[in-house]
């Protein structure tokens, strides 16, 4: 037996629907016992964005069933640090956060690495083996792939809805209230280690003539060696950081 229900998407959510249902209560149809998880991400809305849901006017889970005749409202996960209550279906991510990526965003993530965040990104990782990772080590998907999204196993995650480096950090920072766990420099953007001073002597042998020549301090990955300076990179990385904190 066929019964019907009325979905309504609030907010951001209504960046995943075809405009013809943004802002509108939808008709979903249905037979069996789908759980609201279900039928929510049938109409193309991922579990990790979303923030509380209320079945006929109740607070309700992701595991509950679709009630015949039932009003479903669907919200957005509320910012930590907006000063507005925490949605009963996310607990807050761990703190420092830690990401892992699809292999669409190699950029994204050796930037999360200078602003201090441990980010885990390889070209080969499948979904299977992202949602693993997510899971085991509790870290925040982050991917421009809807679909990988809807993965069960996924506590937390966040669909960029920007194809452009710096508007994406921007977003991450936003959603996930970074701005006071910055620590830029601390992470090689290569692999993901940290960095440490260490003695000139000690990496001289890896260093280019010219930079033995003008610079003295210098910072090491404890994984894979590369060494850091305060060169013109540097600056161009400050700068950077100062226009994204004012923004």
């Amino acid at each position: 037996m066929e019964h019907l229900a009325q979905i309504f998407f609030h907010g951001s959510l209504n960046d995943f629907l075809p405009k013809n249902q943004k802002s509108k209560g939808i008709p979903y149809a249905f037979s069996g016992n789908p759980s609201l998880k279900d039928a929510l991400e049938a109409l193309g809305v991922p579990h990790p964005e979303i923030g509380s849901i209320r079945q006929n006017g109740m607070e309700a889970g992701f595991q509950e069933k679709l009630l015949a005749n039932a009003m479903v409202e669907a919200y957005p996960v509320v910012l930590e640090g907006s000063g507005k209550t925490l949605p009963l279906l996310q607990v807050p991510a761990q703190v420092p956060a830690s990401f892992v990526l699809d292999v669409h965003l190699g950029k994204l993530a050796r930037y999360l690495r200078l602003l201090g965040f441990d980010t885990l990104y390889e070209n080969h990782y499948d979904d299977q083996t992202i949602g693993q990772i997510a899971a085991q080590e509790r870290r925040i998907v982050l991917t421009r792939d809807i679909g990988l999204l809807k993965q069960k196993v996924i506590p937390w995650g966040y669909w960029l809805r920007s194809q452009h480096l710096e508007a994406q950090l921007q977003e991450v920072l936003i959603r996930f209230g970074l701005m006071p766990q910055l620590q830029p420099f601390t992470r090689c953007i290569a692999c993901n280690g940290q960095i440490q001073e260490v003695s000139k002597q000690s990496v001289l042998p890896l260093l280019p003539p010219k930079t033995r020549q003008y610079f003295q301090v210098f910072f090491q990955c404890a994984i894979c060696q590369r060494v850091y300076w305060k060169g013109s990179h540097y600056e161009k990385m400050e700068s950077f950081l100062h226009h994204l904190k004012v923004q």
